[in-house]
């Protein structure tokens, strides 16, 4: 960890430090936790950094990476059932239980990550929150920055240049498998194709699929570049993902681990995004190093078009009214 890191890890543990102390007990509790993501994920290794030290005054944790534990996607039916504590959710996932969850997870809505936070915390939240608290059994922690989101194909620029939508015609774009992922997927102009995350990568090497949108930190943690030729930077998600937690568990904790859980949520949401933006910021020339041509396409065709396939559509009807204009007033 560098220096400048090392400050911002310790600063962020000052508030946890004034927790009153809960000493660990006989009846000491478990956290487990599933996530699609791999060890060296930077929201895998916030939650080993930062969350689970915070906590382990009075709860171990079990962490099952790379879906190991749970498919990805049947993590928040795990913990609405009961066997799971805690997850890191997308709200596309929330929006297979409840489709008004599908605005967050609208191409070209949030602004960045500062734009994010001040969502999550904004009162606009509120029902959305108690909604998954109340008919889920899920409370929705802290908001964690995953980064934008770009195109990346196995073709070349001289085979495919990627402009506007237009030019995406025709390409199988791996997308997760919900509504709303194959919803925007098919919005870029491509042809959404469902597909695991754990099963990308070959999909890619095998040229079952084109390509897949993710943001550069996760290409190079889940090596997509070795088998992919280009990367368009439509930027057309500031993705997100929720700090899933199991309501029941909740309830049973005592006011001081309640605080606690949620600070170390807080903590390892804010490092987890200092480091994902300092991993964004300085990515791209390794990428390009390892053969891979990266550009920028015409962002305001892509904006504009976009966001006219949500105009009308069934996905915006879901969304309570006056909400999107609320994000937007918290934007820059």
């Amino acid at each position: 960890m560098t220096s400048k890191f090392r400050k911002i890890f310790l600063s962020l543990f000052i508030s946890l430090s004034l927790i009153p102390a809960t000493f660990l007990s006989a009846n000491a509790l478990t956290f487990t936790m599933a996530t699609s993501g791999s060890e060296t994920d930077m929201r895998s290794v916030a939650i080993v950094d930062v969350f689970q030290p915070a906590v382990s005054g009075f709860a171990d944790m079990q962490i099952g990476y790379n879906a190991t534990m749970f498919d990805q996607g049947t993590e928040l039916d795990a913990i609405s059932r009961g066997n799971l504590t805690m997850s890191i959710a997308s709200a596309q996932e929330l929006a297979q239980f409840f489709p008004e969850f599908s605005i967050f997870a609208t191409g070209y809505v949030h602004q960045d990550a500062a734009h994010q936070v001040r969502v999550f915390n904004d009162p606009l939240m509120d029902p959305f929150k108690k909604k998954a608290e109340d008919e889920l059994g899920v409370k929705l922690l802290s908001v964690m920055y995953l980064g934008k989101r770009h195109v990346n194909l196995r073709q070349t620029k001289d085979e495919l240049t990627v402009n506007t939508p237009a030019d995406l015609a025709g390409v199988n774009l791996r997308m997760p498998g919900t509504d709303a992922w194959q919803f925007l997927g098919n919005a870029l102009g491509a042809s959404a194709t469902p597909l695991a995350f754990n099963e990308v990568y070959q999909a890619l090497a095998t040229g079952a699929v084109d390509g897949q949108d993710n943001p550069l930190p996760t290409v190079v943690d889940k090596k997509f570049y070795e088998v992919t030729k280009q990367i368009a930077l439509t930027s057309h998600l500031v993705d997100l993902n929720y700090i899933a937690f199991s309501k029941a568990t909740w309830d049973s904790l005592s006011p001081d681990q309640q605080m606690t859980v949620q600070r170390a949520a807080d903590a390892a949401a804010a490092y987890g995004r200092l480091k994902q933006l300092d991993k964004e910021n300085n990515l791209a020339d390794f990428i390009r190093s390892q053969g891979v041509e990266i550009y920028t396409p015409d962002l305001e065709a892509f904006r504009t078009h976009v966001q006219k396939q949500y105009e009308g559509s069934e996905v915006a009807a879901t969304w309570p009214e006056g909400v999107l204009d609320k994000i937007n007033s918290l934007g820059n």
